[in-house]
């Protein structure tokens, strides 16, 4: 069916507010999992039907014309009214929603989400599950931009006004060293200034936490690597080529090294983080605080009680919250 450029429709103005946001034709597409041509059709169908040009298209990057900042605003509520009226004829009768984009950090993409998937796709029989599986502050900022309807990740610091968080998980971080090269009993940090760091990437969340977290206590640690999986990270320190910080969620995705080096508390101040399902404020009802209700369980005997059995030293450092 050919849609009619006199119409207002709710894809359009979905489409307009990927373009406004990202103010390029190319990555609202990308967002939208759409084609450019696609995007631009849709805007020019908007833009007839409200008889205003919504947006500069010649601009680099694209921008709002005086009529798109108004038809910003007004949109805005409109997507707000929609996703508030699906997540009310949801939660009426779980079984007809048809759509649900979850997000989830890498770290449970193995053990937690098959889990979670599976558990929920028992419930919501007729359900679509779009799963996004990305860093923690990628997940945030797709939830920001309404591409996802629950996140489970770290959380950031400085939650939004807008925005829902129900706590799951607190883990420490703690240290892994080649096997047999530090003794527990001597001074730690002293035996640990004598390899390199190999540290987790500062482009993400967890390697600025982990490098703002030795800045406060005036520890400088020389690093050769820098790298953004643990699989490499652990692989290098089972080979003595270092050692490093990391979270017990680390341990778990790269357990295949776990004979290659030694799990110890940190010898310094203890570091922690929360992992959370955060959700837009309000929209999905009850829907959220469910699934968190689900996933504790889940994290408790996949995550927890496994840790605990192989470093008992965890206990109290990681915990279902």
């Amino acid at each position: 069916m050919v849609e009619s450029p006199g119409r207002i429709t709710l894809w359009g103005i979905e489409v307009f507010m990927a373009a406004a946001d990202e103010r390029s034709i190319s990555a609202a597409a990308r967002r939208l999992g759409a084609s450019p041509s696609t995007i631009s059709q849709q805007l020019t169908n908007l833009e007839g039907a409200v008889g205003a040009t919504l947006l500069d298209r010649n601009a680099r990057p694209i921008r709002l014309t005086n009529a798109g900042e108004i038809m910003h605003r007004r949109a805005q509520a409109i997507l707000n009214e929609a996703a508030q009226a699906r997540a009310e004829l949801a939660m009426s009768d779980l079984s007809v929603l048809t759509r649900f984009r979850l997000g989830m950090i890498e770290d449970f993409e193995a053990d937690v989400t098959p889990q979670l998937l599976t558990h929920m796709a028992g419930q919501l029989k007729t359900c679509q599950f779009l799963l996004e599986t990305a860093a923690s502050h990628t997940l945030h900022d797709l939830l920001d931009a309404r591409t996802l309807d629950v996140i489970v990740a770290a959380e950031l610091g400085g939650e939004a006004d807008w925005i829902e968080v129900h706590p799951l998980l607190r883990e420490g971080f703690i240290v892994a060293a080649p096997k047999g090269t530090v003794d527990p009993a001597a001074d730690v940090l002293h035996q640990l200034r004598r390899l390199p760091l190999i540290q987790y990437t500062q482009r993400q969340y967890m390697g600025r936490l982990i490098s703002a977290h030795l800045a406060r206590q005036n520890i400088s640690l020389p690093h050769r690597f820098e790298l953004d999986s643990y699989h490499a990270i652990l692989a290098l320190v089972g080979q003595g080529s270092g050692w490093t910080i990391l979270t017990p969620l680390a341990l778990q995705r790269a357990r295949r090294f776990a004979d290659q080096i030694d799990v110890m508390p940190l010898p310094f101040e203890p570091l922690t983080r929360t992992i959370s399902l955060t959700a837009r404020k309000g929209i999905l009802q009850e829907m959220p605080q469910q699934v968190a209700t689900t996933l504790k369980p889940i994290l408790q005997n996949t995550i927890v009680a496994p840790a605990l059995a192989r470093h008992p030293f965890l206990a109290g450092a990681l915990t279902v919250l």
